[in-house]
């Protein structure tokens, strides 16, 4: 696949998928649903978080770290894409049950900022 079909390919999945979370949202009364509800709810937002934030991220990368190989914008955009929709769930998580605090947020960075650097860093094994 080329670099400008990923990029057409995720524009337009990133397009569905704020439609479809945009159809949840309107849909599920929060106050009357179930789990069930809750969850839709929170994939649809953190897969079209991904999809956004994937494709600024490999553009912002090719702005400004033009000497890194496609591949590896890629991969690393979508990496860090993954775990800054997983940051915002969790904040929306801590956020919708009443346990959002500053103190988890600080707590919430710095095991984000670790993880990120224990997967940034990881040699690849053979």
């Amino acid at each position: 696949m080329t670099l400008k079909n990923y990029i057409l390919a995720m524009v337009v999945l990133t397009a569905i998928c704020w439609g479809i979370f945009v159809f949840i949202a309107g849909t599920i009364n929060p106050f009357s649903t179930n789990w069930l509800g809750f969850l839709l709810f929170y994939i649809s937002l953190g897969v079209a978080l991904i999809g956004t934030s994937s494709i600024l991220g490999l553009v912002l990368r090719f702005f400004f770290a033009k000497d890194e190989a496609v591949f590896n914008s890629v991969k690393n955009s979508f990496r860090q894409s993954f775990l800054f929709s997983l940051f915002i769930i969790f904040l929306l998580v801590l956020k919708s049950a009443n346990y959002f605090s500053w103190l988890n947020l600080i707590l919430l960075i710095i095991i984000f900022t670790i993880l990120e650097i224990f997967l940034s860093s990881k040699k690849k094994i053979e």
